[in-house]
């Protein structure tokens, strides 16, 4: 991936979680009786971007506030992995999370839209998109009757790339190789599409999965390569360029709701702040993250016949856009691309 493209430990027990869910407040929800604090799940470490932007999102709000609210952010996937944490806020035993956009097809199978593969041209056109509450305004508040979950943004997560235990230049470099994917059906379609042999699994079980050759290799972004060390046990990276899904921020609607109004109103301009921040940290990582992985001898690969994918995974495109819904998303997506070019 080049600049130019871009304008901008193991889970806890059910118990550990249970006692998170007790310790998490000193007062009521609405924050009548002392400091509320949302306990925000995620799966990565905390040098990554969107960790600070919700670590700073938190102690504005605890300052904005004058103490009635704050925010307290889980990383290495202390609280879970995804799946098992979106369950967790859908009952409103943890406040907050980031997650994959994969995983949100299983609550509304229409937010496939924005994971399939080769969808954005750049990510301008995907944060045009993303900005735009009349394109994405109904799809955020889907799941809320249902979930009791709110989405309170969509975030750029990197392109995703293909990495391993050797180059992959063409689909044909794929076959016999198992590769991790993200645990939802486009993802293994995608994966299957593109040649390779999909493992769905959590993010925490990966390294040990590359490095014992259970998985060949996994996709994912410059940043998750580096940082999880996957880099270590997968040397090759090679450019697909294949997705780029979004992460999303989440917050139990009930919780929401609780805040007295003029909390909830600097609440939600916090989040929108944490977005752009977020954004715009993950292009200074993805340049921190290639440089290190450098250091330990990774080998980036640049001459891969993208086309070659991009075809490939076409039908998988095709046969996702069968609703009326669907397709007002992607032809938003379409005029995103057409405005804002690669």
């Amino acid at each position: 991936m080049k600049r130019r493209d871009f304008a901008l430990l193991a889970g806890l027990t059910s118990m550990s979680v249970a006692f998170g869910a007790a310790c998490s407040s000193d007062g009521a929800g609405g924050g009548g009786g002392g400091k509320t604090t949302f306990r925000l799940a995620f799966n990565q470490t905390e040098e990554h971007p969107q960790y600070i932007a919700a670590k700073n999102m938190g102690e504005k709000l605890e300052e904005r506030t004058d103490g009635r609210y704050g925010i307290r952010v889980y990383a290495n996937e202390q609280l879970g992995s995804q799946n098992e944490v979106v369950q967790n806020v859908s009952a409103g035993t943890v406040e907050m999370m980031y997650i994959g956009g994969p995983v949100m097809e299983s609550f509304n199978p229409d937010f496939i839209v924005f994971n399939l593969p080769y969808m954005f041209a750049s990510i301008e056109a995907q944060d045009a998109v993303f900005s735009d509450e009349s394109v994405m305004g109904d799809l955020k508040k889907s799941i809320e009757e249902s979930k009791r979950i709110t989405v309170l943004s969509a975030l750029f997560a990197g392109v995703r790339n293909v990495y391993g235990s050797k180059a992959v230049r063409t689909p044909a470099d794929l076959g016999g190789m198992k590769i991790r994917v993200q645990q939802s059906d486009s993802q293994v379609k995608m994966l299957e599409l593109m040649g390779g042999i999909p493992s769905p699994m959590g993010q925490g079980e990966v390294y040990t999965a590359l490095q014992s050759g259970v998985l060949d290799g996994a996709e994912n972004n410059e940043t998750v390569f580096h940082a999880l060390k996957h880099d270590e046990v997968a040397k090759f990276y090679s450019y697909t360029r294949h997705l780029m899904i979004p992460d999303y921020l989440l917050i139990n609607t009930d919780k929401l709701n609780e805040m007295e109004e003029a909390d909830r109103t600097v609440f939600l301009e916090l989040a929108e702040e944490a977005r752009v921040e977020a954004n715009e940290g993950f292009l200074t990582f993805i340049d921190e993250s290639i440089a290190a992985a450098k250091e330990v001898d990774a080998e980036f690969i640049e001459d891969v016949d993208s086309e070659a994918f991009r075809t490939a995974v076409a039908p998988l495109v095709e046969q996702s856009i069968n609703n009326d819904v669907r397709q007002a998303l992607a032809d938003a997506v379409d005029a995103a691309n057409q405005a804002n070019p690669a």
